[in-house]
């Protein structure tokens, strides 16, 4: 059988939609510069790489030397111990943070979450779901956290060790939370049991490119970070990566008889096509890709505060972060470019695919806005 010619047009619509749709997409992080011409091939199996990634199991559809290898780079990026550290592909970074909590409540089980308030929607859910109760410190106005207000939280609940999020790019201001700051808290407060997760999902594949950049990896005694995939290296599906210490990860390891491999993952089965995709890009740019294609993105970043500031539109952006914050547009301008909202502000984030044309676009319907056209 075959589809209808009123379902095969719909199918041109929406493709002609999201063709559209994609050409003004600024406020949303996804890189949609990429060509994975060469892995269409791959959807004609069924691939799923279910289970630890380090063992093969019964299930042999699968791309786990790929993801090895992913997870090698990783390691290598974030100075991952050599003989300590656990990881895997995930669906995205909400899985990845969930994961990251997860493992920190089964090391503490007492354990008291705390976050700021610019923190992204997913720890809250994590919180929720993984039942560990939260505190919310207040943040300063760029975003970052507000560290004297997580001192006296912390010397308010001292009972119990403390779990504690660390922003690497916060969603709408891209503010980083500094993780040697919080350590120096916890040592000031002779905290000796913690756990830190890094949620880098967009500064994790940025903060390593750039200079004297603040430190968030595993030279320090953080637990977990994650980053997302498809953002800074662009995938057609939602897609991340999570790193761990062997050591915590050995506390939810199961073994499925069944499959004869160990589960140590939050979904179980897991998508092997992302894992294609993240591997391709990674191959393809490499460290120094990376590097090159980030000072393009800050150099359309510098070219758009400049333009900003001749229509005299207020606009900032934090250290390290490719997000430029504005104060919130009109409804139109909103929904044309996708720009993400919050209060009374929005944000531009400079993806690869953003351009100095988009900039311009951008410029010229501020100014109509403003009647200054």
């Amino acid at each position: 059988m075959s589809l209808s010619t009123d379902d095969l047009r719909r199918l041109d619509a929406l493709y002609e939609t999201l063709r559209e749709k994609s050409e003004n997409q600024l406020g949303y992080p996804v890189n949609l510069n990429y060509d994975y011409s060469d892995l269409y091939r791959f959807f004609a199996f069924t691939i799923n790489n279910v289970g630890d990634p380090f063992q093969n199991g019964l299930y042999r559809i699968n791309t786990r030397e790929f993801e090895r290898e992913i997870l090698a780079f990783f390691a290598e990026l974030y100075h991952a111990p050599r003989d300590d550290f656990y990881g895997y592909v995930t669906n995205g970074s909400t899985e990845g943070n969930i994961y990251g909590l997860y493992l920190a409540r089964e090391a503490f089980p007492k354990g008291l979450l705390y976050y700021s308030g610019d923190t992204h929607y997913s720890i809250p859910k994590a919180a929720r779901l993984l039942k560990i109760p939260a505190v919310v410190v207040a943040s300063q106005e760029n975003g970052e956290m507000d560290y004297a207000a997580l001192e006296e939280k912390l010397q308010a609940n001292g009972q119990e060790p403390p779990i504690i999020v660390a922003n690497i790019g916060t969603t709408m201001k891209g503010a980083v939370d500094r993780p040697e700051e919080i350590l120096r808290i916890l040592e000031r407060n002779s905290i000796r049991e913690f756990y830190i997760h890094c949620d880098a999902a967009l500064g994790g594949l940025v903060l390593p490119f750039l200079d004297r950049a603040p430190l968030f990896d595993f030279r320090l005694p953080i637990g977990s970070v994650c980053v997302s995939g498809y953002k800074m290296l662009g995938a057609p599906m939602p897609c991340g990566i999570v790193l761990a210490r062997k050591s915590d990860v050995e506390r939810i390891k199961e073994h499925i008889e069944f499959l004869d491999i160990p589960d140590t993952t939050i979904a179980g089965s897991r998508n092997g096509h992302s894992v294609l995709f993240l591997w391709y890009s990674l191959r393809k740019l490499g460290v120094e890709g990376f590097r090159e294609m980030l000072q393009d993105c800050i150099r359309v970043k510098e070219y758009a505060l400049a333009r900003l500031s001749e229509i005299s539109r207020r606009a900032y952006a934090n250290e390290y972060s490719i997000v430029v914050i504005i104060k919130r547009p009109s409804v139109e301008v909103t929904k044309k470019w996708q720009l993400a909202v919050q209060g009374d502000i929005a944000h531009i984030v400079f993806m690869p695919h953003v351009s100095t044309k988009h900039i311009d676009a951008l410029m010229e319907d501020l100014r109509k806005e403003r009647g200054l056209l």
